[in-house]
């Protein structure tokens, strides 16, 4: 790390930084890093803090006001800020980086659940506990429409609308009939307006997750394009809705909305699927890619209605290399209960597969190839949540079925478990093609040289003396790794 003299003032500091690309760290006057971040000019970006003058929002003030010491890292380029910066975030968890993460420009949808009769609103930051938050969304236009969509569809009111409790414990969304809420009915009672709230939440979960997805997909394309600053934004994007929505699921466990029995789902699943004998095991099947790459699947195992996380299991695509939702499920399902056949290991009563009746035809299939006697399967399709049948058929349940709601929940938590096993993947890929600029490293040296240190962070400590150790790197090689991965570089 680069350190200026310490009788320096941090403005004085900053002004002298270098101007290239690097990662900076912020401290307050006890030695604490406070911030960490990424700059491609870092005297630029670093004296934009202490310019004279400048309108600093009242969170950046703070920090600024709290900063006794600078020190910086130079990098060669974007992809190392990128990496370094989350790696020294993710090691020392500067305060200021998670507040400053609030403050977003960026819109999120709020739920008051916790009042008798909950409204939706905008807000930029989350402010309470006490409800729960969909978002963030990049645009405001898209955000402002969805809850109009959620006005006509769900009859449900915003944060502009104060509804009367009538005398009869019946409440009035509008004092006049408000188009807003055509064809549904302006009197409510607690929990008529309640399911209203829970399909509207159901309907942003949808809508939070296919603009995930869509998220994913620019992120990868602008890696590949060395858009390294708008992949970054991305990133950081995506990791502040997976903090958003884990914050939700952590309030739902313990919030007023109606909580679904594990025992009482079971009991409804098996009279729904006509299954005489007590659903005890589930186990759940999801694939997840993006754009065809860096394919893999999950499997989550619920016992008794609950997830059982020590028998989850994690699957990376083998046998093939694209994207074939059908082939990988009948790779993976065949790995699982094939193994499970040969070390003599009982079958789960039921297993749910993510998708509709190619990606369950599939699995079928991977049954009757390997000669094991298939318990009760089902699908699980997108479209309407409709449960699918090995022989074709659907049952489609209400909404609030407890059923429905066991298996959305499982489905839910292997969706969860394939994208967070992704995630990881496209950060090791990432990390690793530091290694793709040093000349004279090939596909199968760098192989072997991860095989042999495991990491980019291993590479990092190896002496040239390990290095040259390793099959196919001589000395020259060898001082050019160690030369492009030093710290010092």
């Amino acid at each position: 790390m680069q350190q200026e003299r310490e009788e320096l003032s941090p403005g004085a500091k900053a002004r002298q930084a270098p101007r290239e690309p690097g990662v900076y760290l912020m401290r307050d006057t006890g030695g604490v890093i406070i911030y960490v971040g990424k700059a491609k000019d870092l005297r630029a970006r670093l004296a934009s803090y202490f310019r004279s003058g400048a309108r600093h929002t009242p969170k950046v003030a703070a920090l600024v006001a709290a900063i006794a010491n600078l020190e910086w890292h130079t990098v060669r380029n974007e992809t190392e800020s990128l990496l370094l910066e989350g790696r020294l975030i993710k090691r020392w968890k500067p305060r200021w980086n998670v507040l400053l993460r609030d403050d977003k420009q960026f819109l999120q949808i709020r739920v008051d659940v916790a009042d008798p009769i909950p409204s939706f609103r905008l807000v930029r930051a989350r402010t309470t506990e006490t409800a729960r938050y969909f978002g963030p969304f990049p645009h405001p236009t898209q955000v402002r429409r969805t809850l109009g969509e959620l006005k006509k569809l769900f009859g449900i009111i915003l944060s502009d609308v104060e509804p009367t409790r009538l005398e009869n414990g019946r409440w009035r969304l509008y004092s006049d009939a408000r188009s807003e809420i055509q064809g549904h009915a302006n009197e409510v009672t607690e929990a008529d307006y309640r399911e209203r709230v829970n399909k509207a939440c159901e309907f942003l979960d949808g809508k939070i997750r296919d603009w995930a997805k869509a998220l994913e997909v620019e992120m990868v394309t602008a890696a590949e394009a060395r858009d390294y600053e708008r992949a970054g934004e991305c990133r950081d994007l995506l990791s502040a809705i997976r903090l958003t929505t884990e914050k939700a699921r952590r309030f739902l466990r313990d919030n007023p909305l109606p909580k679904s029995d594990g025992s009482i789902g079971l009991t409804a699943l098996g009279q729904a699927l006509g299954i005489s004998t007590p659903l005890r095991h589930i186990e759940c099947f999801d694939i997840s890619h993006i754009s065809g790459t860096l394919a893999v699947a999950s499997m989550v195992r619920f016992v008794n209605g609950q997830p059982d996380k020590s028998g989850y299991r994690r699957f990376r695509i083998k046998t093939f290399e694209g994207n074939d939702d059908f082939r990988s499920m009948y790779e993976v399902v065949g790995r699982r209960y094939g193994r499970l056949a040969k070390e003599a290991r009982s079958l789960p009563e039921l297993v749910v597969i993510d998708g509709g009746i190619g990606q369950v035809e599939a699995a079928r299939k991977a049954f009757t190839e390997a000669g094991i006697p298939m318990p009760t399967m089902i699908g699980l399709a997108k479209r309407n949540e409709t449960i699918v049948r090995v022989d074709g058929s659907e049952l489609a349940l209400p909404r609030h079925h407890e059923a429905l709601r066991l298996l959305q929940r499982i489905r839910d938590e292997a969706h969860r478990f394939a994208n967070d096993f992704n995630a990881e993947l496209r950060t090791k890929k990432l990390r690793e093609s530091l290694l793709d600029e040093i000349p004279g490293l090939g596909e199968s040296r760098k192989a072997a040289l991860l095989k042999e240190f495991g990491s980019i962070q291993g590479l990092r400590k190896a002496t040239v003396a390990e290095l040259t150790a390793v099959a196919g790197v001589g000395p020259q090689l060898a001082q050019r790794i160690a030369e492009r991965l030093s710290p010092k570089s």
